[in-house]
């Protein structure tokens, strides 16, 4: 039986030496390693041995299986690297690459991170809150009564239990004074809903963003540093602020904040609204929870908000609010 194992290895040798594809490789692994080949029968003639030749016999075939599968993997090793070098020499190297396209963060996104960025280097801490969210903090906490246009649901969108999609992200500053005390100093970028007709100027979903200070001794002047230092850093420093009184509930006194400067073409354009903490916020958030710790009398705070569409569209002059939504490459591929 040593003979025919000798045999048998000289023979499955000089055919895998001989073999020149991986087809005829794949059917030589079958024909002398599979449960019916060739080394396999060998193998089964071992019962008719002596027990004292059956483990040099096994040894012997053993070392036929491994000898042949290293043999074969070589093999195998030998055709892959000439079947890539024969594809690399079809390959010419001084042709130009084909480009491919790489995608960038939306424009909205680009300057969400930019707002960000300016009013944490001012110390402010970034808030998050739900979307869909209940009246009393969207509106009854914030001092507005029940009267009042935005409660109606012609202009709010209303679930069934109540609850409403929120209105404005100064939700988030009341979740934020109710779960902890002063000193606070927020800011909270957000979807916003209202039921407006969808035009250039308009979208029912928009982003918002909300800042919020609260701490003893904060007067008119933080507020008016604040935001003339947040333009400034978004616009340049050639920016005009000027601050319009006007009425919010939440507020008092309040203001519209206009800007001007040669790059807006030197019109003033009103890009938010702010103000005073009204007492009567501070007054509901103690109610809520339990204790003192927005004392109207202790602490004071200021509030302003803007929209982040209407921004986009001024620092990249586009004229149509929808061209943020419409997923259109031709706009989009400018800011990549």
């Amino acid at each position: 039986m040593n003979i025919e194992i000798d045999q048998l290895r000289q023979k499955a040798l000089a055919t895998l030496e001989a073999s020149s594809d991986e087809a005829s490789l794949k059917e030589l692994r079958v024909h002398y390693l599979g449960k019916a080949g060739a080394i396999s029968q060998l193998s089964e003639g071992m019962r008719h041995l002596s027990k004292e030749e059956r483990p040099v016999v096994g040894k012997l075939l053993n070392e036929l299986r491994t000898s042949f599968t290293e043999a074969l993997e070589a093999k195998e090793a030998v055709l892959v690297l000439a079947a890539d070098a024969a594809v690399f020499q079809s390959l010419d190297p001084s042709l130009p690459g084909t480009a491919t396209w790489q995608g960038g963060l939306h424009p909205l996104t680009l300057l969400t991170d930019r707002v960000i960025q300016i009013f944490r280097r001012l110390g402010f801490a970034l808030a998050t809150g739900p979307d869909i969210d209940t009246e009393w903090r969207c509106f009854d906490a914030l001092n507005t009564p029940a009267h009042h246009p935005a409660r109606n649901d012609q202009d709010t969108f209303y679930f069934p239990d109540g609850r409403l999609l929120r209105t404005q992200t100064s939700t988030v500053q009341i979740r934020a004074m109710e779960q902890a005390p002063p000193p606070l100093r927020i800011i909270a970028p957000g979807s916003a809903y209202r039921r407006d007709e969808i035009d250039a100027t308009h979208l029912s979903q928009f982003t918002q963003m909300e800042v919020l200070c609260v701490a003893p001794g904060i007067t008119l002047a933080d507020l008016k540093g604040t935001a003339e230092f947040f333009y400034r850093e978004l616009f340049g420093p050639e920016i005009e602020c000027r601050f319009r009184p006007h009425f919010f509930p939440f507020t008092e006194p309040s203001f519209e904040i206009d800007v001007r400067s040669s790059l807006l073409s030197n019109k003033w354009l009103e890009l938010a609204g702010c103000g005073m903490v009204d007492p009567a916020v501070f007054e509901a958030i103690n109610k809520k929870r339990g204790d003192n710790a927005y004392d109207p009398d202790k602490v004071s705070g200021f509030a302003f908000g803007f929209g982040l569409e209407r921004l986009v569209m001024i620092l990249t002059g586009t004229s149509d609010i929808r061209m943020l939504t419409e997923n259109d490459l031709r706009f989009l591929e400018r800011f990549v």
